[in-house]
């Protein structure tokens, strides 16, 4: 990208650039950024949902061991932030503790890190959208292209060019909108969800009875209709999660073993 975008300089002389030399710069970042991103490899999204205690995380283990995804759960990424006392960990152990729903705009900030950080294309992205302003909000970001998008912007601005206003609304509405490529639906009877979570002992702070019965509230008033949301796309798989890990993974594999873009 950069050897193309150092292209620009012999069109922008050292004084103020006059208005021909603007315009064919802008064309030239138009021509340059956008093949950029019709060439950029897409990462392969899979959200993975279900009820406390279905098994999300235990498979997501296995489809990362069978299928060399990045598994971000979501749960795991809070947690990780209430224990580094940030900004937004005392309200996120706050929200937990009640059951409810952590902010979109915090729960996506974090897993937009990760994904930037990732040299994976393929990723698990587990325990989330839990409601439709999850699934809105994560729809509506980029990533690594908006940093991408940055850097070059600055870069374009060093060579005094000046893009105009509307060739980077234009740009923007082309890198916005993650959709996931295919979503995994753990169905789980509420009593064997209980039963799971009431035994795991892994000291969550969320997992105590009161806390349990908000929590599959919750997942059927605003994790439904996220399901119901991608049912009708075509993107829903839905998984009996009754049985051993291995059963259930049998159903899961074929999933992943059919999809030519992660093979």
């Amino acid at each position: 990208m950069w050897r193309r975008v150092a292209s620009l300089s012999p069109l922008v002389s050292s004084s103020k650039p006059s208005i021909l030399n603007q315009g064919l710069c802008t064309f030239k970042f138009w021509e340059t950024f956008t093949t950029d991103i019709a060439t950029q490899e897409k990462p392969f999204i899979t959200f993975v949902l279900g009820g406390p205690g279905s098994g999300k995380g235990t498979q997501c283990e296995k489809i990362v061991e069978t299928f060399g995804f990045k598994h971000l759960s979501a749960g795991d990424l809070l947690r990780r932030e209430i224990a580094s006392k940030s900004e937004y960990g005392s309200m996120i152990l706050n929200t937990i503790r009640e059951g409810k729903i952590v902010p979109s705009q915090v729960t996506v900030k974090l897993i937009q890190r990760e994904m930037e950080s990732s040299d994976n294309k393929k990723f698990l992205i587990d325990g989330f959208p839990r409601s439709e302003e999850n699934r809105i909000a994560f729809e509506k970001i980029n990533t690594k292209t908006l940093s991408d998008l940055s850097a070059l912007c600055s870069k374009v601005k060093e060579t005094e060019c000046y893009i105009k206003e509307k060739s980077r609304r234009d740009l923007m509405k082309i890198l916005t909108g993650a959709e996931p490529n295919l979503v995994l639906f753990f169905d789980c009877p509420e009593k064997e969800m209980v039963k799971r979570v009431l035994s795991r002992n892994q000291g969550r702070v969320d997992d105590n009875i009161d806390t349990m019965k908000k929590r599959l509230k919750v997942f059927e008033a605003l994790n439904r209709p996220v399901i119901n949301y991608y049912s009708e796309r075509g993107k829903v798989f839905k998984i009996s999660a009754v049985g051993t890990v291995d059963e259930i993974f049998e159903q899961v594999r074929p999933i992943f073993a059919s999809c030519e873009a992660i093979k």
